[in-house]
């Protein structure tokens, strides 16, 4: 046992910030968020990791209803385009599928990538050069966490352009838009994953996911795989 470790309450927390985070995209309420707590979760998100300490993160706070709506036809254009992925009845269950909340939610949050955030040399990012987009994965989640704990809900809209997304933000040549958020405080956190309740997809077993040492190699430890049965 680590000396270093939170209380079993705090980590009881943290965990159920983790398992019960939503991807949210019909449960949003128009009550605003005020100002301390939107800050709390910029903060989060700034002290996520990033190789270098490159932060290559920006935040773009969207309420203006103009900006909402311009985004929204970007993505009923693509969501249109998407659907034609699939044919028959799998297309008929993804054109009932709600996939966005952005005029709904009270704020749309975009984190930018700045590609050329800490000049040409990051320390750390010499052979993997998209560590700058793992890094601003790391916040988003860090905001998506922060934000469960807060009673928040927050959707993230994949189905835009992002050259014409950039467009319509006005963003620099440089800088890459990886997440577009809608958040806001929600009627409901679901059970489990909309996706997985409306039978798009379930979640797959962790022990179908596990490997040792090669990708060839099985988990011999029965004692690992007992837990992983218990948890």
């Amino acid at each position: 046992m680590s000396d270093h470790g939170f209380t079993e309450e705090q980590r009881a927390g943290l965990y159920r910030a983790i398992h019960e985070r939503r991807d949210v995209r019909s449960q949003f309420l128009s009550d605003p968020i005020a100002p301390e707590v939107l800050a709390r979760l910029l903060q989060a998100a700034h002290h996520a990791p990033s190789v270098g300490f490159m932060q290559p993160w920006d935040f773009i706070v969207i309420d203006r209803l103009d900006v909402k709506r311009a985004v929204k036809a970007l993505y009923d254009e693509a969501n249109a385009q998407a659907a034609d992925n699939y044919s028959g009845e799998r297309a008929e269950q993804y054109r009932r599928l709600k996939l966005e909340g952005i005029v709904e939610s009270p704020i749309n949050l975009c984190i930018t990538c700045d590609r050329q955030r800490g000049g040409p040399h990051v320390l750390g990012r010499n052979t993997m050069l998209d560590t700058d987009l793992f890094s601003t994965c790391l916040a988003v989640q860090n905001l998506w966490l922060a934000a469960r704990a807060e009673g928040i809900g927050v959707g993230w809209v994949s189905i835009v352009d992002p050259a014409r997304l950039s467009e319509t933000l006005r963003l620099p040549a440089q800088v890459y838009p990886l997440a577009y958020l809608c958040l806001g405080y929600v009627s409901e956190f679901l059970p489990k994953p909309e996706l997985e309740l409306a039978g798009w997809r379930s979640r797959l077993p962790l022990e179908q996911l596990l490997h040792a040492n090669t990708w060839d190699g099985s988990i011999d430890n029965d004692a690992l795989r007992k837990a992983i049965s218990e948890t």
